[in-house]
């Protein structure tokens, strides 16, 4: 008995830490608003398993009344007979009383991709692909937001592989918006890391569902989280410097040929 109220009360405090760094977000960056039609993107993976419960459980207790669906983009499967990882998925979000979209993949790498090694560029291409087929969605369907579960350590590591793979200073913005302002992307994980997400969902009593990745999962942007690890078990607070850094941007003391002085 007293397992079980240790463990109920850290689920309670697991999800009072997410939902005030998802309050925080979803504040700081003005997310969500009274109207908004919110397409939640749901891979199968434990942050967008979470994202959509948290979703789900603010439409019922937030000021504001917003619509909510959830969208997979099935990899294996077609429309007749969607693959075992979109099963899975629709049959999570039906317990949340979600009725997902689940959309076939419009681009699938061939097995000569696959074997030709480019790695990187196969990885491009379909994530280029499942991300315009979402906003072809979404638009379609009168969405005003859509929703990813990208959250602090996605963002980190996103900078680290624009910085060594794409030569420029980015990452993923937790709110942008698209299309003259017609839809936007929101991230209300952004302020929470990956450790929580996956301990509250574990606790919830969720489980990832395998994924459909054709490369499976061995991607650059698997070798840059490696690399930020080695990063974090090396410098003590490294993670909240380098997330501070983003947006503490000193443009003065970047390079700039327009302005720089030549001697």
């Amino acid at each position: 008995m007293a397992e079980t109220t240790g463990a109920s009360l850290g689920m309670k405090a697991e999800l009072r830490r997410l939902n005030r760094r998802v309050g925080r977000a979803m504040h700081d960056y003005g997310m969500l608003a009274d109207g908004d039609r919110v397409l939640v993107a749901v891979s199968g993976g434990m942050d967008s398993l979470i994202l959509a419960w948290l979703l789900d459980s603010w439409h019922n207790k937030a000021p504001i009344s917003y619509q909510l669906t959830a969208v997979h983009v099935d990899m294996e499967g077609d429309a007749d007979q969607p693959g075992p990882a979109a099963l899975q998925v629709r049959a999570a979000m039906e317990r949340l009383g979600l009725n997902p979209v689940v959309l076939p993949a419009a681009w699938r790498p061939s097995p000569e991709q696959l074997a030709s090694g480019a790695r990187k560029d196969v990885c491009f291409q379909c994530a280029r692909s499942r991300r315009s087929q979402l906003f072809a969605h979404a638009r379609d369907h009168g969405f005003s937001k859509l929703a990813l579960g990208h959250h602090r350590d996605d963002i980190i590591e996103t900078f680290f592989l624009n910085l060594t793979s794409a030569g420029n200073l980015s990452t993923m913005s937790p709110c942008q918006a698209l299309f003259s302002g017609r839809l936007s992307i929101i991230r209300p994980l952004a302020y929470c890391d990956k450790e929580d997400v996956d301990q509250l969902g574990r606790r919830l009593g969720f489980s990832p569902i395998r994924s459909a990745c054709p490369l499976s999962e061995q991607t650059r942007r698997e070798e840059i989280h490696q690399l930020v690890q080695t990063i974090y078990a090396s410098v003590p607070d490294a993670k909240e410097h380098i997330f501070a850094a983003l947006g503490n941007v000193r443009q003065e003391y970047l390079l700039s040929p327009n302005t720089t002085k030549r001697t």
